[in-house]
């Protein structure tokens, strides 16, 4: 989830620093050098959530070093260290929650005002989930769960897409890339108008804003953990839809906890790189966001437990 600037983190819930260890600056040589990184590659609107990681930044910082070895120069060490970050409310967030609730019950509408908190909030979530089915021309059968609704929207919205701009459908990578090499083709197409005459451009970004906006949502993601953060990351998520806004306003003070993973020294995996370039970076990667996420699942157990709302 992102946020503003704080303590030196920049804009997202989880980071890979790395940070390459320098010659000592009071001898006149080059300072610490450090970079973040954010290898989500975009929001996934729910702190406990770390959606896959791209491999871009290991990759770079081993063809670095990759590059030093062949030019005969020292292997510098470089670490990546994983970090989490999970953002708490500091405040009672009930009220904030049942007046998020009514205007989504106005706007949709939805008839449930004054009953159980979830069931309203299901309610809600159910006629938002109707509305882009019949968008999209679906009808789901009796035995889909949510779940597999949910699925089966994305994969029609995106394969509509590429449909559209002539390109062949990719349903074995992330959502994420495939949105990603929609809006690349969109950007480098001169004529975006679709076969009724309305605007690709701003049919498509709507879409493919669409599926990053639900990406990362399962159903039960409230029910299994229901503390006012998943509520209001659920809401928020509707509000954007339902509301058409990329960024809603904030519903209250946050307190932001980080965990550190064990720091990965890149250099003891050089040689491994040199031999299978592409492995080594999915090992690495898939690691990287392992620990992230249990780190992440630490900070959520130990910030829900004696939560009241």
């Amino acid at each position: 989830m992102a946020v503003s600037e704080t303590g030196g983190l920049l804009y997202s819930p989880r980071i890979i620093r790395s940070q390459q260890r320098c010659p000592n600056p009071d001898a006149g040589d080059s300072p610490p050098v450090q970079t973040r990184s954010f290898p989500e590659g975009g929001c996934s609107f729910q702190n406990d959530t770390v959606m896959p990681f791209r491999g871009g930044a290991v990759q770079i910082a081993l063809q670095a070093l990759s590059r030093q070895a062949r030019q005969g120069n020292p292997i510098s060490e470089l670490y990546a260290v994983p970090i989490s970050l999970k953002y708490r409310y500091t405040g009672k967030m009930s009220s904030v929650i049942q007046a998020t609730l009514k205007r989504l019950e106005q706007a949709t509408p939805s008839q449930t005002e004054g009953g159980d908190v979830y069931q309203r909030l299901r309610v809600v979530a159910e006629k938002v989930l109707m509305g882009c089915e019949q968008e999209y021309q679906l009808t789901p059968t009796v035995e889909m769960d949510w779940n597999q609704r949910i699925a089966a929207l994305k994969v029609q919205v995106l394969q509509q897409c590429e449909r559209q701009l002539g390109l062949t459908p990719t349903p074995q990578e992330p959502n994420r890339e495939r949105v990603y090499r929609i809006r690349h083709a969109l950007e480098t197409q001169q004529n975006t108008l679709l076969a009724d005459g309305t605007d690709g451009w701003e049919v498509m970004l709507k879409a493919t804003a669409r599926v990053l906006n639900f990406d990362a949502i399962y159903d039960g993601y409230v029910s299994e953990k229901p503390t006012p953060e998943r509520f209001l990351d659920t809401l928020i998520r509707l509000e954007r839809e339902v509301f058409k806004i990329d960024q809603p306003p904030p519903k209250g003070h946050r307190q932001a906890y980080l965990r550190i993973g064990k720091p990965i020294n890149l250099k003891e995996h050089l040689k491994d790189y040199q031999r299978d370039r592409s492995n080594t970076v999915d090992q690495l990667t898939a690691q990287l966001h392992q620990t992230v996420q249990r780190n992440l699942d630490v900070l959520s157990e130990a910030t829900a437990r004696g939560i009241s709302w």
